[in-house]
């Protein structure tokens, strides 16, 4: 059986998220969305289409006015806009109109893509997440952020475009290598940083059954992770307010993906940026000594970096100054209070960026 969340927006039900280990809903609860009236486009990517395309494709057999799939190469160099034209000559061609509805099958690269596409073709249709990566169930996939990078820059050009149901099957995260599987745990962990310390501490208590992807800790640990984002997500939706906080870890961790032109994952990134951040805390005297090394040493067994080689500080630093996030000349820093209380700090200077980035680079002992 599957368990549901919903997602409100002024009080009222915007979409469901399903928590399941397999795909046996799927078509009862796209059901509520009348796809028997609807062309239905899954969009996924190369890697994806050859582990559930042909799955889902079958279920949708006979159950919409037609399916069609849309498969482009995988890889963030592939969040583009010349990925979304290609989409929308596709939708164009098969001649898709605004009653009809995307599926975004795959990880945050297919969900951002789908979900921008969505939102700019024909002024905007339907469309539903099934997102199969961690990184993707556990923060991507839920709120209605969508976008592409444009020129290097993460998710400068995109839209606030909420899905109309979001439907997790987390067997799917068995597919996953190490390093995809562990580079989704950074915003699991986030999560639990800046809003829920009890959530924060299940993790420590749970290292060695999320390390083994056990099924049942797995459902609990995404669906708590959804929560948070949730409560987030329904007090400010289009990130006016307290939905920045979802950014911690990003401001660097942004500024690092690009300088390394994107040979980290995202996750990689923001523990980085996590570490780098929680630094910063500390020497604002938020956060002691040892919760910090708690915080920084808590990626270690989920294999994320704490620690990065051959860096040019100066050069990240620029980067963060083309962030997003900019608000003028200043940045708004997500720091920690305290674990589980994070606040949007407006006076972090260059000279703490470069001291907590001085921080995470490692320097070989050449003794």
């Amino acid at each position: 059986m599957s368990e549901k969340l919903n997602i409100l927006f002024e009080k009222k039900p915007c979409y469901d998220i399903v928590f399941s280990s397999n795909f046996d809903e799927l078509i009862l609860e796209l059901n509520t969305l009348e796809i028997n009236e609807r062309k239905v486009c899954v969009v996924t990517d190369s890697t994806v289409a050859g582990l559930y395309s042909e799955e889902i494709m079958e279920l949708l057999n006979g159950k919409c006015k037609k399916n069609v799939l849309f498969t482009f190469s995988a890889g963030e160099e592939n969040k583009t806009l010349s990925t979304v034209k290609d989409i929308y000559e596709f939708l164009i061609k098969e001649k898709f109109d605004r009653k009809d509805l995307l599926i975004a099958l795959g990880g945050g690269v297919v969900g951002d893509i789908t979900g921008f596409s969505a939102a700019t073709y024909l002024r905007g249709i339907d469309f539903v997440q099934i997102p199969t990566t961690l990184i993707a169930q556990s923060d991507s996939s839920i709120g209605g952020k969508t976008g592409v990078d444009f020129d290097g820059y993460k998710n400068m050009v995109g839209a606030f475009y909420m899905p109309k149901l979001v439907y997790m099957n987390v067997s799917t995260l068995k597919s996953l290598d190490d390093r995809q599987f562990f580079s989704g745990f950074a915003e699991v962990m986030k999560h639990g940083l800046i809003k829920d310390a009890l959530f924060y501490e299940w993790l420590l208590d749970h290292i060695y059954e999320i390390c083994d992807r056990d099924e049942e800790t797995l459902l609990e640990m995404i669906e708590r992770s959804c929560k948070i984002k949730k409560l987030v997500v329904e007090k400010d939706p289009t990130e006016k307010g307290d939905r920045a906080l979802l950014n911690f870890g990003h401001t660097i961790g942004h500024a690092i993906e690009k300088y390394m032109n994107f040979s980290l994952t995202h996750g990689e990134c923001v523990a980085l940026g996590s570490v780098a951040a929680a630094f910063i805390s500390w020497k604002h005297e938020w956060l002691s000594m040892e919760e910090y090394y708690e915080i920084r040493d808590m990626f270690v067994p989920f294999n994320l970096p704490i620690s990065i080689q051959n860096i040019e500080p100066e050069k990240i630093l620029k980067l963060t100054k083309s962030d997003k996030k900019m608000e003028g000349d200043n940045i708004k820093f997500v720091l920690l209070k305290k674990v589980g209380k994070a606040v949007i700090d407006r006076t972090v200077t260059d000279d703490d960026i470069m001291k907590a980035l001085a921080e995470i680079q490692y320097v070989e002992d050449c003794e």
